[in-house]
């Protein structure tokens, strides 16, 4: 008989996996010209930052349930300011690729972000150029090459779009580990929405005022309160299904859920969208980048293995350690001593592991780790 501390774990996990694939649905369908037909992706960007923005305001401020950091003025200029940048460039790029392309074609595009997190790091020398990892990232290559071939109808400005929201999200991601990490800065779920979305939204306004403000015919658009309403809460409760997946496991199967996650959005994206055909080259193609995406993965956790085995005064990489440690734990989250008596159940909100996997389809803390310290809605 299954215990309730695993019935709970797989109840988490599936519904981060129902979350995580519906607002990836609900999106195509909010912004796609054959359905609800709201051809705006930063103004619905916006909506989300806005909106997660003013529930983590009234979180903190009005019902006080958790205490803000201590923010200074520098911290915030030199790290929330720039994260914040390539946060808002990657959710811009993602959701604008939904208006040219199939979701599942962009399920597989993403195969390709082991492969931009990894030369970024690499650049910026967080990272180590090793043999066997280039490797895996050509295979990785070679299968979204493949993939994208066998796709009918392919379609270049999507593409690039989405690719550009993978490399903006790598750079976010190795920019806080860069930034953060030496800080040893944690941010609970809320706090993180209090200080990212507003900045978020503060540079989505500069390219909306001059991409889709002069187009926006309020005449012409279709406002329905609920459907805006609900398609920004579901936004959010993804957010917090995603700490409480990373609460309740550890590194293997937050993975093996994202997987999951994405050949479930390829067979439902299928169904639900027609005009979104899926070829045996794509199967194929993604297939190949997946084993690679499988073994980068193996390797990462082989690494982090391997570290705890090695003689002292030989240097670890802080990757290996973060991943270890995100394996291991059972619970990954702390409470402050303040917050103690706030807490929302036997978990508490802070989490002290950087870097790790992404979510993209958050609408603004993306990862699967939330650190702003570490590793985005």
């Amino acid at each position: 008989m299954i215990s309730k501390p695993h019935l709970l774990t797989y109840i988490y996990v599936l519904l981060y996996i129902t979350l995580s694939s519906g607002v990836i649905l609900y999106n195509k369908w909010f912004l796609s010209a054959r359905y609800f037909n709201f051809p705006y992706p930063i103004t619905l960007t916006m909506i989300h930052m806005g909106f997660s923005g003013a529930v983590a305001f009234f979180l903190i401020r009005i019902l006080k349930v958790v205490s803000p950091i201590k923010m200074t003025f520098k911290i915030y200029m030199t790290c929330v300011v720039p994260i914040s940048a390539f946060f808002a460039a990657s959710l811009w790029f993602g959701n604008t690729a939904y208006l040219y392309i199939s979701v599942a074609f962009i399920q597989m595009l993403k195969a390709l972000m082991p492969v931009a997190t990894f030369l970024v790091a690499v650049v910026w020398g967080t990272d180590v150029l090793r043999c066997d990892v280039f490797m895996n990232m050509v295979l990785i290559s070679v299968g979204v090459a493949v993939s994208s071939y066998g796709e009918i109808h392919f379609n270049m400005t999507g593409t690039v779009y989405q690719v550009m929201g993978i490399i903006a999200e790598a750079l976010r991601l190795v920019l806080t580990q860069v930034l953060l990490q030496k800080k040893g800065l944690t941010l609970n779920p809320v706090t993180t929405l209090y200080y990212i979305a507003p900045c978020s939204f503060v540079f989505l306004f500069f390219p909306w005022y001059i991409l889709e403000s002069p187009a926006i015919e309020v005449t012409e658009i279709q406002f329905n309160f609920w459907i805006f309403f609900s398609n920004a809460l579901c936004a959010l409760a993804l957010n917090i299904s995603t700490f409480l997946v990373i609460g309740r496991t550890g590194a293997v199967t937050i993975r093996v859920a994202g997987v999951m996650k994405d050949w479930t959005l390829i067979a439902l994206s299928t169904v639900l969208f027609p005009e979104s055909i899926v070829t045996s080259l794509n199967i194929t193609g993604y297939a190949i980048a997946l084993c690679g995406v499988v073994v980068y993965n193996y390797l990462k956790l082989r690494d982090a293995r391997a570290a705890t085995q090695l003689p002292s005064g030989i240097i670890i990489p802080d990757k290996a350690l973060q991943e270890l440690k995100m394996e291991n734990s059972s619970d990954l989250y702390t409470l402050d001593d303040k917050d103690k008596k706030r807490s929302f159940g036997r978990s508490g909100w802070n989490i002290d592991v950087p870097d790790s996997p992404m979510d993209e389809e958050a609408p603004l803390i993306p990862s699967k780790v939330f650190y702003l310290g570490r590793n985005q809605l």
